[in-house]
């Protein structure tokens, strides 16, 4: 069986002041979901689903749908501020969707096979989904899940900070815990030298170079989402009156691996990798696509 895609492009893209999902990186206008559609479907996967907000569905229709065709299958998935909130708890009054572990669950009703999940806006490399495509295809424990995890160090932006989910991984490959920290960054040290550290709360802390983080390369069972339900509806009903609250991937499987109700084996990918969280990173991602283009990793058009 196929395994399916799930692609995360809800995001409201604050800090990059547009709809990044659609923008163009590529030498011919291509999106970075291109990229990522072209290498899943190399590595054997059947269907996608857009997880989106209902007033992209158009944009995103008149995107991808024609090129898509007689490729993959496609499929629409809407992360509504409501869908999945307990009815008791009435009316949702904030903005702000969710968060990634809510818009994996708004694909619920969508997903019936092994599935990846992935950002929009993040360039994962071929290798990436490879490792998770065969894993998925393979594995048959309902209980064990997967990541592809990355060195910090070659996550960062030079355009300031980033949200990444840091991973501490047992000597059998498993992870043991995941936390997501929202503001990790490259800080001067007093020698001209450059240390990476994550900030909260006002507090510093450092991390190593190669500490692996997770860039929201996710594959699950389809086992897993009564799970996340029933996560999001506790989540929900704590965090009702709190318009910034966000439900992560990450603190899924965190409850997961703590309730040993899951267990997570992390891959470790020697692919390039790079995303767009502010509009300085385009020239970047622009000319690390051109490259890999230029040295035959990708046909001169990919469609």
């Amino acid at each position: 069986m196929q395994p399916t895609l799930l692609i995360l492009a809800a995001g409201m893209g604050s800090r990059y002041g547009g709809v990044k999902q659609l923008d163009h990186f590529g030498p011919n206008g291509e999106t970075i979901i291109d990229y990522s559609l072209f290498d899943a479907i190399r590595a054997g996967f059947g269907k996608v689903v857009f997880i989106i907000r209902e007033e992209l569905r158009q944009d995103f229709e008149e995107v991808f749908a024609e090129k898509l065709a007689g490729k993959i299958e496609v499929d629409y998935a809407i992360q509504a501020l409501d869908s999945y909130v307990p009815e008791e708890l009435g009316a949702v009054t904030r903005t702000k969707p969710w968060g990634t572990g809510h818009a994996m669950l708004c694909a619920k009703t969508h997903t019936h096979t092994p599935f990846a999940v992935i950002n929009a806006d993040d360039f994962y490399g071929l290798e990436a989904f490879q490792l998770i495509s065969d894993f998925l295809k393979t594995d048959t424990n309902d209980q064990l899940h997967a990541m592809v995890g990355y060195e910090v160090k070659n996550t960062l932006s030079e355009n300031g900070s980033v949200s990444r989910g840091v991973c501490e991984v047992a000597e059998n490959g498993n992870l043991t815990s995941v936390i997501e920290r929202t503001k990790i960054y490259e800080q001067e040290t007093g020698s001209g030298e450059k240390k990476i550290v994550f900030e909260e709360a006002d507090n510093v802390t450092p991390l190593a170079p190669d500490t692996p983080v997770s860039m929201n390369f996710w594959g699950f069972k389809p086992s897993v989402f009564p799970l996340v339900q029933h996560q999001f509806e506790s989540y929900a009903m704590a965090n009702i009156n709190s318009p910034k609250a966000e439900f992560y991937i990450p603190t899924v499987m965190t409850n997961l691996i703590q309730t040993d109700t899951g267990h997570c084996k992390v891959f470790r990918s020697r692919s390039a990798w790079f995303g767009v969280t502010y509009p300085d990173d385009k020239p970047t991602v622009q000319t690390a696509l051109k490259k890999l283009h230029d040295e035959g990793a990708y046909p001169n058009k990919l469609w």
